[in-house]
């Protein structure tokens, strides 16, 4: 008798705690319904629209970035809770905006919205050809490949980068605008005068540079840059004395140089 009460004692007191628990949930999910239900209507966690007073929204970051796109993105947000803003969605699109390359997005209660942009770096400025190839556009590139209109009031000083194409996807650009880069960075101060890098074939890049005040194709390889080119500019008197008004040569043999096919 006595065992049959305590078991009978046991399993009541399971289901008081079950039902005590099951009690809580409840009250836990209809707590945070209408926590929920109170940020997403209460007007003190509303975006602030740009125009107003205090604007809900703001942006660091931005130098050539569309601050108009930025806000565009947004657009749906202003005059609503700040809670009900998907970020994830938020920073998809803002990652697709010119020029930037990263996004951060995050809540500042009550009612603000910080957006951090890390803006691209371009590296060389490209002249991608039109349909038809009668003109051409001017664009700038980052290292990975990625092309960048050129902004109004910008001033940039780079070297032109030809053997990319409209075609071309970013796996395709980022190849050659490292190897412009692997060889820039070895030429050191020899590189101010360098004009243009066609990096149409990664492995043989040629070069126009300025050799005293004449403008020299050379074709580069792929290795030694620096040793080539300062060899080639120290012999430049004698070579231009025997190649009289020829300006392509190639480099790529370090015992000699050779112009128009022949060896010099």
């Amino acid at each position: 008798m006595g065992r049959t009460e305590k078991g009978a004692g046991m399993r009541w007191q399971l289901w008081t705690n079950i039902g005590i628990t099951c009690v809580l949930l409840v009250l836990i999910i209809m707590a945070g319904r209408k926590v929920r239900h109170f940020v997403a209507n209460d007007s003190q966690f509303t975006l602030a629209t740009p125009d107003e007073r205090t604007p809900g929204l703001s942006m660091r970051g931005l130098v050539y970035t569309s601050r108009s796109r930025v806000l565009e993105t947004f657009e749906a947000d202003f005059g609503r809770s700040i809670f009900l803003v998907p970020l994830p969605e938020r920073r998809r699109r803002l990652l697709a905006v010119d020029w930037v390359e990263d996004a951060g997005i995050a809540r500042i209660w009550p009612n603000r919205i910080d957006v951090r942009i890390t803006e691209r770096r371009p590296v060389a400025f490209i002249n991608l050809p039109v349909s038809g190839g009668m003109s051409s556009r001017l664009l700038l590139i980052d290292s990975q490949g990625v092309l960048l209109e050129q902004p109004a009031q910008s001033h940039f000083k780079f070297p032109v980068l030809s053997g990319i194409t409209e075609e071309q996807d970013e796996l395709d650009r980022r190849p050659r605008v490292r190897a412009m880069l692997r060889l820039l960075d070895d030429l050191g101060s020899l590189a101010k005068d360098i004009s243009e890098v066609n990096a149409g074939n990664p492995e043989n890049l040629v070069v126009i540079t300025q050799v005293e005040g004449r403008a020299v194709e050379l074709v580069m390889g792929n290795r030694h840059f620096s040793r080539r080119l300062q060899n080639f500019m120290e012999h430049y008197p004698e070579i231009r004395r025997r190649t009289g008004n020829l300006r392509a040569f190639d480099l790529r043999l370090d015992d000699r140089i050779t112009a128009g096919g022949q060896e010099r």
